[in-house]
């Protein structure tokens, strides 16, 4: 059974401003709670049970869960202030990722080598679109960014 805010702020507060939670205590000390785990969430166990504290901010806040996934909009898994925290579905969530993929050679998220070229794509609705090929990998990128910005718009940088 999962926690309820009751007991989620019996237990501990919340500090919007640094999006960190702390244990109540008796003697009014605040100890944070949560441990940042190797991909960089924070996961918080209450009652025996691990919490990622994304998802609890939203119980805390709101008094339920997300509906959907919880986005860190500026990228960083371990800022959980509610101003970069949104509850969207999972291709919105897919177009706020940053990294390129690892069989990627280029060093240009949505750029891969074409002959003499380069060769700019972007996913959009499960497809690989193409978008032409350049003479550098820095004008591909630049393809690349501008039809991020058309096409993905829950991408962190259309939120600057």
């Amino acid at each position: 059974m999962n926690i309820t805010q009751q007991r989620l702020r019996e237990l501990l507060d919340y500090d919007s401003e640094r999006g960190t939670f702390f244990w109540k205590s008796r003697n009014g000390s605040r100890i944070p709670a949560g441990d940042v785990r190797g991909d960089g969430y924070v996961r918080i166990q209450i009652d025996r049970k691990r919490y990622l504290a994304h998802r609890l901010v939203f119980l805390y806040l709101y008094g339920k869960f997300p509906e959907f996934e919880v986005d860190h909009i500026n990228g960083n898994q371990s800022d959980n202030r509610e101003e970069n925290l949104r509850d969207i579905n999972h291709a919105q969530n897919l177009q706020n990722v940053t990294n390129r993929q690892r069989s990627n050679t280029s060093g240009f998220t949505g750029v891969s080598r074409n002959g003499n070229g380069f060769r700019a794509s972007i996913k959009l609705n499960r497809r690989q679109i193409g978008l032409g090929t350049y003479k550098t990998k820095e004008e591909a990128h630049d393809a690349y960014l501008e039809a991020k910005r058309r096409f993905h718009p829950f991408g962190s940088h259309n939120q600057h």
